[in-house]
C-alpha cells in the first residue's frame, strides 16, 4: 500500500502534468499496477458525500471471505465465481478490487534443526544426469545419508533409483558409519510413502520391514517443506559431478567405481558417541 502523499503525487503527475503510467512508475520506483490503482481508485472527496454504490458492492464480502480462505486464487476465477452468483459487471472492476484487498504473503520463520547424537539422519536421492555404460545410456543417481548432529555423511552412486538400490544404500551406510540413527527423515519418496492424506501416511511395506529390522523410525517431511531436510540437500550439491563413459566390463560394478568417488567426499564436523550416533 502507498501513502496518501504518494497517491496524490501520482494523480498530480498524471492528470495535471500529463505523464503516462509507465513514466510515473519509473520515476517514482513503483510497479505500474500500483500507479494504475492510484489513478482508478478515487476516494470520497468530502465526508458529507455518500459513497456511490457499485455493481460489485454486493459481492465484495464474498470476495473477501474467499480470498481469506484461498489467498492465491486468481482474479479471473473470482470473476467467474461472482458472475455465477449474479454479478453483471466487467472483469476489470473485479481485478482492481482483488488487487487492493488480496492478503499479502506472510513471512515464514524456520527454526534451525538441532539434534542429539544418534537421534536423526536425513536421506535422499541426488540426480546426476546420464552416463554411458557400453552402448546403453543409464540414469546416474546418488544415495546420500547425512547424520543430523555431526553432518557425517555416506554417499554411493547407483545406476537407477530402484527399491533394491535404496535399501542397499541404507545397509551400506549403516555399516560404513557404524550404527543406526533412531529416526530417518525422508522426502515423500515413492520408496517410502505410497500414499499420504495429511498426517495419515501409508508407508511402503519394504521400508517398514527395514525399519523393523534395523530399529529406526521412518519420518517423511511435511509436503512442500524441503527446508526440513536441508542438510542432505546441501550435501548433494557438495558432491562432485560425474561424467564420461564406462567400459562394458564395468557395467555390473559401475556403482562400486562411482561410489568410491563419493566416499572421498565424506566429512565429519563433530564426534559422535561410539554406540549410537
Amino acid at each position: 500500500m502507498i501513502g496518501l502523499e504518494v497517491r496524490a503525487r501520482i494523480r498530480q503527475l498524471h492528470y495535471a502534468e500529463g505523464w503516462p503510467v509507465g513514466t510515473i512508475a519509473t520515476q517514482l520506483g513503483l510497479h505500474h499496477d500500483t500507479v494504475e490503482a492510484a489513478l482508478e481508485d478515487v476516494p470520497v472527496a468530502s465526508a458529507d458525500r455518500t459513497a456511490k454504490p457499485t455493481v460489485l458492492g454486493p459481492y465484495t464480502d464474498f470476495i473477501d471471505v474467499t480470498l481469506k480462505a484461498h489467498p492465491r486464487l486468481r482474479a479471473t476465477r473470482l470473476f467467474h465465481m461472482v458472475k455465477a452468483r449474479g454479478y453483471l459487471g466487467g472483469y476489470e472492476q473485479v481485478k482492481r478490487y482483488v488487487r487492493r484487498v488480496r492478503p499479502g504473503p506472510q513471512a515464514e520463520a524456520f527454526l534451525r534443526r538441532n539434534t542429539l547424537p544418534g537421534e536423526e539422519a536425513q536421506v535422499d536421492w541426488g540426480s546426476f544426469g546420464k552416463v554411458r555404460v557400453g552402448r546403453a545410456t543409464r540414469t546416474l543417481s546418488c544415495f546420500v545419508l547425512v547424520l543430523g548432529h555431526s553432518r557425517a555423511m555416506y554417499a554411493r552412486f547407483f545406476l537407477g533409483q530402484t527399491m533394491e538400490c535404496f535399501l542397499q544404500g541404507h545397509v551400506q551406510a549403516f555399516e560404513a558409519l557404524g550404527g543406526v540413527p533412531r529416526n530417518l527423515l525422508y522426502d515423500n519418496l515413492k520408496s517410502v510413502v505410497l500414499q499420504r492424506a495429511g498426517d495419515i501416511i501409508h508407508f511402503h511395506p519394504r521400508i517398514l520391514e527395514a525399519a523393523g529390522h534395523y530399529h529406526f523410525v521412518p519420518k517423511p517431511c511435511a509436503p512442500y517443506r524441503g527446508n526440513e531436510k536441508g542438510k542432505v540437500e546441501r550435501t548433494i550439491r557438495y558432491l562432485p559431478p560425474v561424467s564420461g563413459k564406462m567400459s562394458p566390463r564395468l557395467t555390473c560394478r559401475a556403482d562400486d567405481a562411482l561410489g568410491a568417488r563419493a566416499g572421498r567426499t565424506q566429512c565429519r564436523t563433530r564426534m559422535h558417541s561410539r554406540r549410537r550416533w
